[in-house]
């Protein structure tokens, strides 16, 4: 027996459950883009939209390369509710979207059911695509997913000028560790890939909730921390560092891998 090797074991198992645990997702591929997209449904045609996802377009995502993270309804009526479908998608390369785009389009099932489903008009108003990095500090997608259904948050942050870096460093130093002291859940951190859609000035995130009423409660603590006082305090000795912040919550629809 190797008494050292046992003895070493022995010492450091019980502090093993008081290490820190990094909130930064594993890897990614070099390359991988996410891509959020927003659609506004034809007025009363939003459960059209989503019966169209839920039965042919998630499926033919998958056959042209596309992986679904995650579909969501926009949760208050002021934000769309449910005329509104929100979701993001990952990819290979900006390359790889661009192929998977060009394939699905073309492929004849997905003709087919456009054809079926619009035989009384256009379902889909509107559509907005912005594509998507990970931040050095974001957390998987899927974190906290296999429990009860969530209430989740889409919030957009645009930096004052010149102020993402500074922006970032907050969010990577304190803020998301505050977040999770107050019962958030830190998901995914990304950055706009183009300029038009505020690439080098908007940070774009994700938190779930066990409810709406624990979302209400986990803010008011935040704001209320004294820790995060300082660091916003701290942070802003300069001047604000975001011009613009929205948000908008989220309900997961029933054919979401994230819940």
């Amino acid at each position: 027996m190797n008494l050292p090797r046992l003895l070493r074991h022995l010492i450091l198992a019980p502090l093993v459950g008081l290490l820190p645990v990094s909130a930064a997702a594993p890897a990614e591929a070099p390359g991988t883009v996410y891509e959020l997209r927003t659609y506004v449904a034809a007025p009363g045609k939003g459960e059209a939209v989503l019966a169209r996802f839920r039965e042919h377009t998630t499926r033919l995502f998958e056959r042209h390369g596309m992986v679904n993270v995650g579909y969501w309804v926009a949760a208050d009526a002021k934000d769309g509710g449910g005329e509104k479908l929100i979701y993001l998608l990952r990819h290979r390369s900006r390359e790889a979207a661009k192929a998977s785009w060009q394939a699905f389009v073309a492929d004849p099932d997905w003709k087919a059911v456009a054809k079926a489903t619009e035989a009384g008009g256009k379902i889909v108003a509107s559509i907005e695509s912005v594509f998507l990095a990970s931040t050095d500090f974001t957390a998987p997608m899927d974190a906290g997913n296999g429990g009860a259904e969530r209430v989740f948050e889409l919030r957009t942050y645009v930096a004052a000028p010149g102020k993402l870096p500074r922006l970032d460093a907050r969010f990577r130093d304190h803020t998301r560790a505050l977040f999770a002291r107050h019962g958030m859940t830190n998901l995914g951190y990304f950055h706009p890939v183009d300029a038009d859609k505020g690439a080098g000035t908007t940070l774009i995130y994700f938190l779930s909730y066990l409810s709406r009423d624990a979302a209400a409660a986990a803010w008011n603590g935040f704001r209320n921390d004294p820790d995060w006082v300082k660091a916003r305090t701290e942070s802003e000795k300069e001047g604000k560092l975001t011009a613009k912040v929205t948000s908008v919550y989220l309900k997961p629809t029933d054919f979401s891998r994230i819940r």
